[in-house]
């Protein structure tokens, strides 16, 4: 390991409160291609039992590092290049600790564009501006006179003194230590103010609270400054920072004035204020601005992954028929009839909403589809008309349920819920959905997407962007590369703690497992579709190019339900086969008896009491691999997701008017930002349960007492039917997240 690399290893396990031996290891681990997933889930005697969390702040802060070490070693190189290298330079340079401080340094040596100082050097008036400074005697205009050359374009004495101030303010501008004081005073003790342009209109909703609004810049929270930000580039305010310029002018004084009063003080001090409203101030604000904004993106990205993680593992639905419906008012609402598989078993299209109001039709042909298939859920979409479709839904439900005019024989009790559908016109619209469904059209593939993804949230949302999943807080704020990012690691997390069926995921699916290509996810459902069902691990191998390196990182999180060898359907990796063989076999069981319903008790009553200690040594395995393999003998095929509270069904609807302050109702939490979350109580708008009214105690972060999908009592607080708002709170209730 090279010195650099040691350097970075200390200062990452520094900055992360992680022993250098873990860093270490997760760096060569990361350099060697490996995926966090599979470290985490395999290597964890490696790293220390290192979770994915802090195996990706390791990957960011070494990526980060490197970034810092290449810039260094440009800005060396481009300042040697000019023979203006020194050692002080040098030595700043390598223990520069951010690349705002290396361009800091930078700076004085950054080719410019013509600047006034620059042409003032040209002119020969570089020494004027070393007399000034130098406790100079006599009459200042004299001694500017001598620089007098009307050849260079120096006319006169005032010219001549007047470029000699402009070579100081560039100077002061450009002193490195002098712009971190400054953009730590103006972070410190500054506030950012916003005003209304009058170019819009900022008195409405969006934007009424910013119009005229001020607060410290050390106390701004992550999401005033992206809705400021978007105001701004709405033309519907006016962003600044007000720094605290007394302080700064003292600084500057402080620094760069002679220690004793000269002739040429007053006009070193004039230039001083140039040098700050000039140079400094607005480049400050652009940094400092630029900063915020980059802290809260990066807030903003992180409360968006942290949703869309918590929606991709919300339960499935498992073995019910389910009606899906996308609703819509003119061109109607589009119906798909999806067995417990998520085939397609009926498609109907019916328009019980305005402006056709066919109510009784539609009744009888959802009436005939759900005695005819059996089906036990509806899945409403959350768009368009989704209210008033619900309200249909609801009316037959009752019916069927009273024995009215339209009453089946259902042989199941029957409900409905309100699925959000965000995204699901982007799929339907994609070349994947046209491949799946090539005869449907795009509202037909959209009901289909609703349906599947009530059944399995996991397998039906990463056919979709991330972006368009519908629980981000101003992700159309933030810089897409990072937010692509980010996302895509939160789906690669979810699919990879979850697992993947090897015989029904799609190309979509199997892409985010640990090591697969989009490539080689298309042959992997390729080869199954023209051998048949996989039925061992080992015919992965071959599988075309999926060599032994990605089999290596994908096969533990791929299973194989009904499989001939019982091990291939749990997340024990191949490579700990023997161990949990040689382990059974001690217990006097045998592999079978893993997945035998009757023997479930035994297998689970034998292996409790076990010394990890001995036992992983004598296994020649790590004790948290070991866990890891009695975690997985005694739960195959375990799905962690069946462990979580199922989705709230409903079979009644409410409507704003039903609504009184006080009442307590149940409802689903759909949205969580940094001000509070948003939840479905069953009316046509989420209420929002503001942060302070989350919990009986002081909460900073809305997240860390609620989550997407947790299903919660709430209080109605207040409701306002005109702009369609429900304000709710969570305070002196005694039951928690269900």
């Amino acid at each position: 390991m090279t010195d650099h690399a040691k350097a970075f290893t200390r200062r990452i396990a520094e900055e992360l409160h992680l022993r250098v031996n873990q860093v270490e290891a997760a760096v060569s681990l990361l350099d060697e291609g490996n995926t966090v997933p599979f470290i985490a889930r395999y290597r964890k005697e490696m790293t220390g039992e290192l979770d994915e969390n802090q195996l990706r702040d390791v990957q960011e802060r070494l990526q980060a590092l490197r970034n810092l070490s290449n810039r260094q070693e440009e800005v060396h190189r481009l300042i040697d290049e000019q023979g203006k290298l020194t050692p002080e330079l040098v030595a700043s340079i390598q223990s520069a600790k951010t690349l705002t401080e290396l361009e800091d340094l930078y700076r004085p040596y950054r080719p410019k564009r013509k600047t006034r100082a620059s042409v003032a050097r040209e002119k020969g008036l570089e020494p004027l501006t070393k007399w000034l400074l130098d406790r100079p005697t006599g009459d200042v205009l004299t001694e500017a006179a001598r620089y007098i050359d009307e050849e260079k374009g120096v006319n006169t004495a005032e010219e001549a003194l007047q470029g000699a101030l402009d070579i100081f303010a560039e100077e002061v501008s450009d002193d490195a230590p002098t712009r971190q004081k400054v953009r730590d005073l103006t972070t410190r003790k500054g506030s950012i103010k916003s005003i209304a342009t009058g170019k819009a209109d900022a008195e409405t909703d969006v934007y009424a609270i910013y119009a005229d609004y001020e607060e410290p810049i050390a106390k701004v929270p992550p999401h005033r400054i992206l809705a400021m930000n978007r105001g701004e580039r709405e033309d519907a305010l006016r962003v600044s920072l007000l720094a605290p310029t007394g302080e700064i002018h003292q600084l500057l004084e402080s620094r760069h004035m002679p220690r004793k009063p000269t002739v040429a003080s007053e006009h070193l001090r004039a230039s001083l204020e140039d040098a700050y409203k000039r140079l400094i101030a607005p480049s400050i604000e652009r940094e400092v601005r630029a900063a915020l904004t980059e802290k809260a993106e990066e807030q903003a990205i992180k409360v968006f992954a942290q949703n869309l993680r918590n929606l991709l593992l919300q339960p499935p639905v498992r073995g019910r028929t389910v009606m899906a419906v996308d609703p819509a008012f003119r061109t109607g609402c589009k119906i798909a009839v999806i067995d417990e598989t998520g085939k397609v078993l009926d498609i109907a299209v019916t328009y019980p909403t305005a402006p056709h109001n066919k109510t009784i039709e539609a009744k009888k042909i959802l009436t005939n589809l759900i005695t005819k298939h059996n089906v036990q859920v509806i899945a409403i979409g959350n768009g368009t008309a989704s209210r008033e479709t619900e309200q249909f839904i609801a009316e037959l439900i009752g019916e069927l349920e009273g024995g009215g005019a339209n009453a089946g024989t259902p042989t199941r009790e029957l409900a409905y819920l309100i699925v959000n559908e965000a995204g699901a016109s982007v799929y339907s619209a994609s070349k994947l959905a046209g491949e799946e469904f090539p005869s449907l059209d795009v509202a037909e593939r959209s009901a289909i997407s609703i349906g599947r993804r009530l059944q399995d949230p996991l397998a039906e949302l990463v056919k979709i962007d991330p972006k368009s999943v519908g629980v981000g807080q101003y992700q159309h704020d933030v810089s897409q590369k990072r937010l692509e990012e980010q996302l895509g690691a939160v789906v690669e997390s979810a699919v990879n703690s979850v697992g993947v069926d090897l015989n029904t995921a799609s190309p979509s699916l199997l892409a985010y497992v640990s090591g697969l290509s989009a490539t080689v996810a298309k042959n992997v459902v390729a080869y199954r579709e023209e051998v048949g069902k996989f039925t061992s691990r080992k015919q992965l191998g071959k599988v075309p190019r999926l060599g032994p390196k990605t089999y290596v990182q994908a096969v533990g999180f791929l299973r194989i339900p009904g499989a001939k060898y019982p091990l291939d359907n749990t997340p024990i990796h191949p490579e700990s086969y023997e161990a949990a063989e040689k382990l059974l076999a001690e217990l006097g069981l045998a592999v079978t008896d893993v997945i035998d319903p009757s023997k479930r008790d035994l297998v689970h009553s034998r292996m409790q009491g076990l010394d990890l200690e001995h036992t992983a040594t004598r296994l020649e395995v790590g004790v948290p691999t070991l866990r890891d393999i009695l975690d997985a003998l005694q739960k195959p095929g375990r799905d962690p997701r069946d462990e979580l509270q199922p989705p709230l069904l409903r079979k009644d609807v409410l409507k704003m008017e039903d609504l009184q302050a006080g009442m307590i109702l149940k409802g689903t939490v759909r949205n969580v930002v940094d001000f509070g979350a948003f939840v479905d109580i069953g009316v046509k708008q989420d209420g929002l349960v503001h942060i302070s009214e989350l919990a009986d105690r002081f909460v900073k972060n809305p997240m860390d007492v609620v989550q997407v999908g947790d299903i919660i009592d709430v209080r109605v607080l207040g409701i306002d039917v005109k702009k369609g708002r429900v304000s709710l709170s969570r305070r002196n209730l005694t039951d928690s997240v269900l």
